[in-house]
């Protein structure tokens, strides 16, 4: 294993077996090491999942590092070169799951305060951490009620810098600034069941949902904005049928989904959508899930910062996004924070033999430190939120 804190710390996190929503003792193990700065470290547990907020300074600003040490289950373990649960150095690579998904971001972190505070014991504002073991599941009880909490009781973050793996081919060439929304549709088309030779004493719900759907694909819902790109729709599950030939069914089941800009909100698109569905003829009944409505964060202090960061210690330019899948970055930023996400490379998260790059991981740890030196040596006030610095 290569004598770095940084890979050190990661290696301890991955053996820790944190498969969704359990620790497995990886928030115990970073307040061991937060606590020696002068954190206050609390433990915010809800149902089974486990969360902690961390804080040194009493001031404002307040930058945040969020992250979770929960990692999804590993799959079949014949297909894993190594054991998923104990890091295995190969190459240039640390394999393990939880890797680059999001345990070398936790430890980036960690090591960059460790540092930071070293170097600046009286830095101005405060520095936190939120970390949550419900981020893979069903984020029920981990970072929104987390954020529940603070708001509850007055306690405001200015930043948050998320260590989500947003990069795409080399570190740093993608920083999040924002992620769009996820709105999803589970339906039942009601019908009549009945002999595939009669038709007429049916009611097949294949035959009335079929203009419906193509209505919704051919619909454009909107062309994007300078941020996000145009609003999709999609369906991920279609189910008819006893399975017999000569019988047609009598329901239908489907689910659908929408990843939307900020051209929309949840209601409205809700109201377009069954509004659709009421102008054609067809028995159906349709419930919502909102995972998470669309936010940005505009150009401004965070942004310069994490941007200038990566500039500084890899000479790239980082492409601003709005695009992957959802993120816990979506119950922060409705509190009127900036939130800006950077984290290693995503190209094995969620697979088999998931790895990120040793080299990687250090550099990380250098680019958080860099953005803690740009913001809060910095002289800065708590509602400096898109001033430039």
């Amino acid at each position: 294993m290569r004598n770095d804190p940084s890979i050190e710390l990661l290696a301890e996190l991955v053996r820790r077996p944190s498969v969704t929503p359990e620790d497995s003792g990886c928030q115990e193990l970073l307040a061991a090491r937060l606590e020696p700065l002068g954190f206050g470290c609390e433990s915010l547990p809800f149902g089974e999942v486990s969360n902690l907020w961390a804080r040194r300074g009493q001031d404002g600003p307040v930058l945040c590092f969020a992250g979770h040490t929960d990692v999804v289950p590993p799959g079949p373990l014949e297909e894993w070169a190594t054991d998923p649960f104990d890091p295995v150095v190969a190459g240039d690579m640390l394999f393990g799951r939880g890797s680059a998904d999001m345990k070398s971001g936790l430890a980036a972190m960690v090591v960059a305060v460790e540092r930071f505070i070293a170097a600046h014991p009286d830095h101005p504002g405060s520095i936190a951490f939120l970390i949550t073991s419900d981020e893979d599941g069903k984020a029920r009880d981990g970072t929104l009620k987390v954020m529940e909490t603070l708001t509850a009781r007055g306690e405001h973050i200015d930043w948050c810098v998320l260590g989500e793996p947003s990069s795409q081919e080399r570190l740093g060439d993608v920083i999040r600034i924002g992620r769009r929304g996820s709105l999803s549709g589970i339906l039942k088309v009601i019908g009549v069941q009945g002999h595939v030779a009669y038709p007429q004493l049916a009611d097949n719900p294949i035959r009335r949902f079929a203009p419906v759907l193509d209505e919704l694909h051919r619909i454009q819902w909107d062309n994007g904005n300078e941020y996000f790109p145009p609003t999709s729709f999609q369906v991920v599950e279609l189910q008819a049928g006893l399975g017999f030939p000569n019988v047609t069914p009598g329901e239908l089941a489907a689910r659908f989904n929408f990843r939307y800009s900020t051209n929309w909100d949840y209601e409205r698109l809700q109201r377009e959508v069954e509004s659709i569905f009421d102008r054609h003829e067809i028995d159906y009944e349709l419930r919502w899930h909102l995972s998470g409505e669309p936010f940005l964060t505009e150009p401004g202090v965070l942004i310069d910062a994490v941007a200038n960061a990566v500039r500084d210690v890899s000479g790239l330019a980082p492409e601003l996004s709005t695009g992957g899948g959802t993120s816990d970055g979506r119950f922060i930023s409705p509190a009127g924070v900036d939130v800006v996400e950077l984290g290693p490379v995503n190209a094995s998260i969620h697979k088999v033999n998931e790895h990120v790059r040793i080299d990687d991981v250090i550099a990380l740890t250098n680019m958080y430190e860099k953005v803690l030196e740009r913001l809060l040596p910095a002289q800065v006030v708590p509602d400096a939120r898109g001033a430039k610095a």
